[in-house]
């Protein structure tokens, strides 16, 4: 009876603080990537061939059966639960597509690409019509969108590349730390907002019951004046004051420029001069963008402060844009961007709490992690078709049933949080969609972790130009 108060504390005590957060997350990772060290052997003529068969192509027929319809419900529900959290859903498409359809591993990462990639377009499409909750200014934060895209879309690549090395079992046990470290932080931060909006509601309701003297007389507080009412705006003015074109243009060209280094990349030989030229090209342009933004950010916010307006905010963001917290926010965006290229993601599991974790509010935050997954996933998507990674049957069907699910996740939960009055539940979403992920990774991993031990197969760190 008394685990479940004690395992509380103790993520309570891991998510309070940032400084515990990353201290758990380096030291179970570093003792994770020193087992692959003790574990890792020459690699054998034998390992190569098993490595070689264990890696072949598995596409299932689309044929109507209890596994495509089992495979619609749960990309249905994660799609529309991953668009509301803004973490996408890659961890519960990838097990799903590989343990009851039958794909195999690198099939399934792309498929859920396509999945997150239609889920993400859908939810842009519905949020356009949606007003910000409490300013005249879009839902979508372009400047943390503009700010994260480059170094996510570096991270992919990275992580990609990544995943060819490290042995499944430790990307396994990597993803379970940091989405049990990122489902905590964001459950006890819910329980935060939660505790908030029941003392707001609570101070509403006295406030429309009126105080009483203590004969029961009603007082009138004649300081505070009624609120006024927002202006009512049409269904075409919100599109316009979200669309912001010279915002959407930038985007558009750092997705293009990345696109364009994949495709050549992918057109020349493997471990080359000209690959490796490509690939390190990708780090000065994704630090470029990343700065140009960031520089931004830093400046206005100096000036911000310098003037005496402690009010207004240049994005979402509640923190000062100093030196410390760019470089945070540009680890955290490069790690985002790795996980999406090991799990086959689009970031979000990272994105999502982060953008929390720097004061932006559950709507917008939502939101705009959505709205950068659009982009990483729709390159991730381009490539995998240039590469034939994903049958298109299989894919357009897929595609379908998230954009279906990405509009339906977020008109239902708006729907819920208009009636209960509790953003929050966004925030409840999101850590549920992380830990489910954990869970059905780590249910996979495992089952091939123990079919890799009995094959004996090769259990340590890989050689990259061999291994593609």
């Amino acid at each position: 009876m008394l685990l479940f108060p004690r395992l509380f504390r103790i993520c309570k005590a891991v998510a309070i603080t940032m400084r515990g957060f990353i201290l758990y997350l380096l030291s179970a990772s570093s003792v994770a990537v020193l087992s692959t060290l003790l574990l890792h052997v020459r690699d054998t003529g034998e390992t190569r061939l098993k490595l070689e068969s264990s890696s072949e192509k598995v596409w299932p027929e689309l044929e109507f059966g209890w596994r495509v319809v089992v495979a619609t419900v749960i990309g249905f529900v994660g799609s529309a639960c991953g668009t509301v959290g803004g973490v996408g859903g890659g961890g519960i498409f990838v097990p799903m597509l590989t343990l009851i359809v039958g794909f195999d591993t690198k099939s399934a990462a792309a498929l859920s690409k396509c999945m997150i990639m239609a889920a993400s377009i859908s939810s842009f499409w519905y949020n356009l019509r949606v007003r910000h909750p409490t300013k005249e200014v879009p839902i979508i934060d372009y400047n943390l969108a503009l700010l994260f895209q480059p170094v996510l879309m570096l991270g992919i690549t990275v992580g990609v590349a990544l995943s060819v090395v490290f042995p499944y079992w430790l990307i396994t046990v990597l993803i379970i730390i940091l989405f049990l470290g990122t489902s905590s932080r964001s459950f006890y931060k819910g329980i935060q907002m939660w505790k908030e909006e029941t003392i707001v509601k609570e101070t509403a309701r006295q406030q429309e019951e009126g105080p009483v003297n203590s004969r029961g007389e009603l007082l009138v507080d004649t300081a505070h004046e009624p609120l006024i009412p927002r202006e009512e705006k049409s269904e075409m003015q919100i599109v316009r004051l979200n669309l912001k074109w010279k915002m959407m243009v930038l985007l558009l060209l750092v997705w293009a420029s990345f696109l364009l280094l994949q495709v050549f990349k992918n057109c020349v030989a493997v471990c080359s001069i000209w690959y490796w030229v490509l690939f390190c090209l990708q780090f000065p342009i994704a630090v470029a963008l990343f700065g140009f933004e960031a520089v931004k950010l830093y400046r206005e916010d100096k000036k911000r402060i310098s003037t005496g307006n402690m009010d207004g905010r240049i994005c979402e963001a509640t923190i000062h844009w100093t030196a410390g917290h760019i470089a945070f926010c540009a680890l955290c965006g490069l790690l985002g961007g790795c996980v999406g290229g090991l799990l086959g993601s689009g970031g979000g599991f990272i994105l999502g709490p982060l953008l929390l974790e720097i004061g932006v509010i559950p709507q917008v935050s939502s939101v705009t992690a959505t709205f950068v997954m659009m982009f990483s996933s729709s390159l991730s998507v381009v490539e995998f078709y240039l590469l034939k990674r994903f049958p298109i049957p299989y894919a357009l069907y897929l595609m379908s049933v998230s954009t279906l699910a990405g509009f339906w996740g977020q008109y239902l939960v708006r729907k819920l949080i208009t009636i209960l009055g509790r953003v929050s539940i966004i925030v409840f979403i999101l850590s549920g969609v992380i830990f489910v992920s954990a869970l059905t990774m780590g249910v996979a991993g495992i089952e091939k972790s123990i079919v890799m031990i009995h094959k004996h197969e090769f259990m340590g760190f890989l050689n990259f130009c061999s291994s593609q």
